[in-house]
């Protein structure tokens, strides 16, 4: 099930071309996932359960500039044993789409810090 937020452009997202920066696009992507994490989980799955980025795939399409309020939309793809493949898409107010990402997120145990594999349950938490 897709979850969308917004995000307004802030001055400091504004890099020396006079648009967002690609690394301000990571935290974009990021901020998306945790929000839907926050979404999703109760206090006790929070506490039992963090998440670590072991990839990004970002393609930029086209820049969105300051004070642009943009939707970020994601979703899960099926899990791969320890790893959860993300996505999310990010538009402007017109809705041109500016990024494409695909990122690999790993399941920990939030006590011990080990990956935690991703059974069928913890992966209908994001549907």
């Amino acid at each position: 099930m897709p979850y969308t937020h917004t995000i307004r452009v802030k001055p400091e997202d504004i890099d020396q071309m006079g648009h967002v920066n690609n690394v301000v696009y990571v935290k974009y992507v990021q901020d998306t996932a945790e929000a839907h994490w926050k979404n999703v989980a109760s206090s006790d799955m929070m506490d039992e359960t963090s998440w670590v980025v072991l990839r990004h795939e970002i393609d930029y399409l086209a820049p969105a500039f300051q004070d642009d309020v943009l939707e970020c939309t994601t979703w899960v793809e099926p899990a791969e044993g320890l790893k959860l493949p993300r996505n999310v898409s990010i538009k402007n107010q017109k809705g041109k789409e500016l990024i494409k990402a695909r990122t690999l997120w790993c399941a920990l145990d939030a006590k011990t810090h080990r990956p935690k594999r991703i059974g069928e349950e913890m992966y209908t938490w994001f549907k």
